[in-house]
């Protein structure tokens, strides 16, 4: 079946055996000895495109897949421009390893955002979401392995994939702890379970294929200007979100700051950086900041709950943090160092 799509720039059409490639008039096959080519999964996320333009901003080649055809209209809506400098946006379905491979095939690094996308918030995560996101991951790194010129994965898991282990936490958490998968299913909370299982996955399959992984664990993504959020990403993250408050683990982060942490990561796994990343800006921990939010993102009471009994439980004080982003911090300052050296 012929496909015909209007664009703010003129893409031409290629097909192959595993999938459709919309390319700029670099071909998809563009040899990556002589550029570099990073390949940014689910350029229709919300992370996704921040992410891309950061990555061109930097100069890197970019090549894009998205699952469908129909994501191309919400990834020109994120992005808004910059699409005319794309290496490539490939259609790569997440449960197609064949057209994962061929969207690899030369790239020196993979940007793994997102396997599930819903941006306009209707269907939302459920357990049968957890399980396709886990596929999706073993999937990417398993096409990474076999197809990648440079086998390297960048792989965007959540901070939800750390915190939940009901009351039994310790005084802070860092990179090494996991969020217990029978407790996130018992209380239904599937974007922590398909977070934690997924990233898991990913860790195991990249051993297994012998791929270089690192991963980010980020907070709440922002706007740059508090307290706007991202609504579709927000409600499957907030749920549970009155505990998160109350234990200091309410944590967000300016979407481009994440986007651009990715970068600092891949660039320093030359230079050492290697398993996880904790990544945020701000704890919400007051009332106030919770009941700011809430406003923000149209959800009262998500986080607040009672908000009379909150109030006395917490007396409105600002609640510790109970997590730490220093092995990230220490990450920021050394690329920091390296490129006032190279001015």
């Amino acid at each position: 079946m012929e496909v015909t799509m209007s664009l703010p720039i003129e893409l031409l059409k290629q097909r192959n055996d595993h999938g459709m490639c919309f390319s700029s008039d670099l071909s998809c096959s563009l040899n990556a000895r002589d550029r570099k080519i990073v390949c940014v999964t689910s350029g229709n996320s919300y992370l996704g495109s921040h992410l891309i333009k950061k990555l061109l901003a930097y100069g890197y080649l970019v090549r894009v897949t998205i699952q469908n055809q129909a994501n191309l209209e919400d990834m020109k809506e994120l992005m808004r421009e910059g699409m005319e400098q794309l290496e490539s946006v490939v259609v790569a379905r997440m449960g197609d390893l064949d057209s994962l491979c061929s969207a690899f095939r030369g790239c020196h690094a993979i940007f793994h955002t997102s396997s599930f996308i819903d941006p306009h918030g209707i269907s939302g995560y459920t357990e049968r979401t957890a399980f396709l996101e886990t596929e999706a991951a073993k999937n990417v790194i398993e096409a990474c392995g076999r197809a990648a010129y440079i086998k390297r994965c960048i792989f965007t898991s959540s901070l939800l994939a750390c915190i939940w282990k009901g009351n039994d936490l310790p005084n802070l958490i860092d990179e090494s702890f996991w969020s217990d998968e029978t407790f996130c299913r018992e209380n239904k909370l599937w974007l922590a379970l398909a977070k934690t299982r997924a990233e898991k996955t990913a860790w195991n399959k990249a051993r297994e294929m012998k791929v270089k992984l690192v991963s980010l664990c980020p907070g709440l993504l922002m706007a740059p200007s508090f307290p706007n959020a991202h609504l579709e990403t927000s409600i499957p993250y907030l749920k549970g979100g009155h505990f998160m408050l109350r234990q200091g683990l309410l944590a967000t982060e300016d979407v481009s700051k994440v986007a651009e942490a990715h970068i600092y990561v891949y660039e320093d796994m030359d230079y050492g950086a290697c398993g996880r990343y904790i990544c945020f800006g701000k704890i919400i921990g007051t009332m106030q900041k919770a009941i700011q939010l809430e406003n923000g993102l149209n959800m009262h009471g998500q986080l607040s709950g009672d908000e009379n009994l909150l109030s006395v439980e917490v007396d409105n004080d600002e609640i510790p943090p109970r997590i730490t982003k220093s092995k990230l911090s220490r990450l920021l300052f050394r690329s920091s160092q390296r490129r006032s050296c190279k001015q």
